[in-house]
């Protein structure tokens, strides 16, 4: 009985670090698919097409919200922390936009790339 109390004691510590040692962590960047951005993200090179293919049906003069344009580089600029709060908005919340879908983690990690390198227009 006493042997087997002290391999017990000497099994679960070395038992423990075992486990602690065999977790893995992984960040986002790591077991996701989105490839990072390198590049220096601007508006018209990279966010004017993502905002025209998803946002101006709505966001312009003709569009269902014309209060709300998102047809130019300033309007873009000036509206960008309501853009990013919406577009990362869970799925089913009414406030998401785009209305009745969702872009892609790429194009939303574009955005967010571009606020992070200043807002660049060219």
């Amino acid at each position: 009985m006493l042997i087997m109390k002290k391999t017990i004691k000497l099994v679960i510590p070395v038992l423990g670090f075992l486990i602690v040692m065999s977790c893995d962590t992984k960040t986002y960047e790591d077991i996701s698919d989105a490839k990072p951005i390198t590049e220096t993200v601007t508006y018209n090179k990279n966010v004017k097409t993502i905002i025209d293919n998803n946002c101006v049906v709505c966001h312009s003069a003709t569009g269902s919200n014309p209060y709300f344009p998102l047809t130019d580089y300033k309007a873009v600029k000036n509206s960008i922390d309501n853009i990013m709060d919406r577009i990362q908005r869970a799925n089913g919340d009414p406030l998401k936009m785009p209305q009745g879908g969702t872009l892609s983690q790429d194009n939303i990690n574009m955005i967010i790339k571009w606020k992070a390198d200043g807002l660049l227009e060219n």
